[in-house]
């Protein structure tokens, strides 16, 4: 547990999801702005995410590699061309981190799973590829994770 400076009680909705599911598993479904962690029985905490733009959005399957509370920021590539501006790095807890709370590294590449200090954000098109969650959802499934979780996305 991350303790009293947690943010606020997460959102998650428990939800049905195929039997055939394995528990443990992340499932991000990018269409319906939804993150699933599947538990036993069919059961999944469902979560509303903010995903990729539709000119920035990827498929496919991966596993978490990192868990950092409060992380630094390294804008990619992508971003620094798109906002030359930025800092080379943005500390974690600034306000102007877009990684909010917590994040879960993807392998395989720039992405994570992410909180977000824009939760106005969440429910929509808007990142340039991570999965952005409320600060109070990150921390809970943060707490819910091991690194080599299975995390799979979709359309």
């Amino acid at each position: 547990m991350l303790g009293a400076a947690a943010p606020a009680r997460a959102e998650a909705t428990l939800v049905a999801v195929a039997a055939d599911m394995a528990a443990g598993t992340i499932v991000v479904r990018t269409a319906e702005r939804a993150l699933y962690l599947v538990l036993q029985d069919g059961q999944a905490l469902r979560y509303s995410v903010g995903v990729g733009r539709p000119d920035r959005q990827w498929i496919g399957t991966t596993a978490i590699a990192g868990k950092y509370i409060r992380p630094n920021w390294a804008p990619p590539a992508a971003i620094r061309r798109d906002t030359p501006g930025l800092p080379a790095v943005i500390p974690g807890g600034s306000p102007a981190n877009p990684m909010g709370a917590a994040a879960l590294t993807l392998s395989g590449g720039d992405y994570a799973i992410h909180g977000t200090n824009r939760p106005d954000s969440i429910g929509g098109f808007v990142s340039y590829g991570c999965i952005r969650m409320s600060n109070a959802d990150i921390v809970d499934l943060f707490d819910r994770v091991d690194l080599g979780t299975p995390v799979i996305v979709t359309r």
